[in-house]
């Protein structure tokens, strides 16, 4: 038992520092690495296979709604950037630059890509002649760079994983139908994959991307209470199209610009994952993402193993066959030992096989997310697994919609309400969660509450839990209704 308790020791309570919980949760689950590059990361096997598994859902829902898959240079000339000047405002402080290569100075810098849409919007310009052309709809797996100067791994780091889709439209109400399509995909990812609650909503015009008409964003709630951005979508109108000439012809022979779109989701999602359904034991995973669903144990005295063993191995082969990513832990470490490793891992079921449970032609499973263990026939177990999970993946769902609505405040209407707020959280030690707050519409209102709280605007939610009818800092009538809250 001592073994045990130091083990979990090893991870630091979530209350007493967050930040420091889900770097020793990570380390310890081993999913990264730091690297001699700063704000850079190594996905470990374990790590990358959880982004595969997020990759591989949205790749499908991309795929289905028409969408195709390509690549583009990561290295864009910087007269790329100066046409679309709002652009290039946005992403300036955070753009390394390529200046020499073969010990020659090159002509011109080179960016490593804070996001496409430049050097994208330039080919687009070669590709697009006719409304026959149109709608291009391509998406682009890759990596970018923004030189952050804190950095979190997963959550905000210089070099990152993502996904940016890049669409052109022959109108507005094509693009508009396409921004809104992407970022329900995006909901229906994060929420039925990671089973992460979000709120889908707009951006307000100080939070939106650098050079969009609109951004829309699905907003989620940490267990610290923070924000995490955890997907966007961009109505860019005809921006970079007229940045970069990109024409069609169209039906009457009219020359127009063509509309466009972007948007995107990367690897903070992992983080968002972890930080959403962990606790003190480490992580806690969904099933549908989770690298193993079930760790096979075998248990009770070493003099009986071989018997053990020859019902485990045929069970084993029969839970893979039945499509669930099972593992067999065969070490010589004590199955208490064991079970808090894959405990503190995240791996969402744990089987437990012994002598006794051989006879009785029986298994014990455990799930992660509730501590709760039941005794299962071995006849028909790969069914019983997979109804297990389910609602597993369900179960942390609701877990973490429950978290969220608790720490939803929408009785504050104040500046003086919401610093009290803050106050008593803070002395308390809880999470001071998020704000339904008013906003007039004014971007010095927003600013304050910003400049005075550290709550920023998440967004316009679509569909509020409720209305609200004065600003929250200057009491005139509200324009919109914000979620307000810190966030990563």
């Amino acid at each position: 038992m001592k073994e045990d308790k130091a083990f979990v020791k090893e991870i630091t309570p979530q209350s007493e520092d967050f930040s420091r919980w889900y770097i020793d949760a990570i380390k310890k689950a081993d999913l990264m690495d730091y690297t001699p590059v700063r704000g850079c990361i190594v996905f470990k096997p374990d790590g990358f296979e959880l982004w595969e598994r997020i990759q591989e859902a949205m790749d499908k829902r991309f795929k289905e709604t028409g969408h195709r898959n390509a690549y583009f240079p990561m290295l864009i000339p910087e007269s790329f950037f100066q046409k679309e000047k709002e652009h290039i405002e946005g992403f300036n402080p955070e753009l390394p630059w390529v200046t020499e290569a073969g010990g020659e100075q090159l002509e011109e810098k080179l960016a490593l890509r804070p996001t496409s849409e430049t050097i994208i919007g330039h080919m687009y310009s070669q590709w697009i002649q006719s409304y026959r052309d149109l709608p291009i709809l391509i998406n682009q797996w890759a990596n970018v760079f923004r030189w952050e100067k804190r950095t979190l791994p997963f959550l905000r780091t210089s070099e990152f994983l993502w996904q940016e889709g890049h669409t052109a439209h022959a109108t507005e109400e094509e693009a508009r139908q396409e921004t809104m399509q992407m970022l329900e995909i995006y909901r229906e990812v994060v929420e039925q994959e990671l089973a992460i609650p979000v709120w889908k909503g707009q951006k307000t015009p100080s939070e939106r991307f650098a050079g969009a008409v609109d951004t829309y964003s699905i907003e989620a709630m940490m267990k610290d209470g923070k924000a995490v951005q955890a997907g966007t979508s961009h109505y860019l109108g005809d921006k970079f199209a007229r940045g970069f000439e990109i024409k069609f012809l169209d039906r009457d022979n009219q020359f127009k610009y063509v509309h466009t779109t972007s948007w995107g989701s990367s690897t903070r999602l992992i983080g968002s994952m972890i930080m959403v359904h962990g606790d003190d034991r480490g992580l806690a995973l969904p099933p549908r993402v989770a690298p193993v669903q079930v760790i096979m144990i075998p248990v009770g005295p070493m003099k009986l193993r071989e018997k053990v063993m020859e019902a485990f191995d045929p069970l084993f082969d029969e839970i893979k066959a039945a499509g669930v990513r099972v593992r067999a832990d065969l070490r010589e470490e004590t199955p208490g030992w064991k079970f808090n490793e894959w405990e503190m891992r995240g791996v969402p079921l744990r089987l437990e096989l012994g002598p006794r449970d051989v006879e009785n032609g029986q298994a014990i499973l455990a799930r992660r997310d509730t501590g709760e263990k039941v005794t299962v026939p071995l006849s028909g177990i790969a069914q019983t697994i997979a109804k297990l999970l389910e609602d597993i993946q369900q179960n942390m769902f609701q877990k973490a919609l429950a978290f969220r609505e608790a720490h939803s405040h929408l009785h504050i209407d104040t500046m003086e309400q919401l610093a009290a707020h803050i106050a008593n959280c803070e002395s308390e030690n809880r999470p001071s969660g998020w704000v339904l707050g008013g906003w007039c519409g004014d971007d010095a209102c927003e600013a304050k509450v910003k400049e005075e709280t550290k709550f920023t605007s998440r967004n316009i939610p679509f569909d509020p839990p409720a209305k609200k009818a004065a600003c929250i800092c200057c009491g005139k009538e509200a324009k919109h209704t914000v979620w307000f809250g810190r966030a990563y």
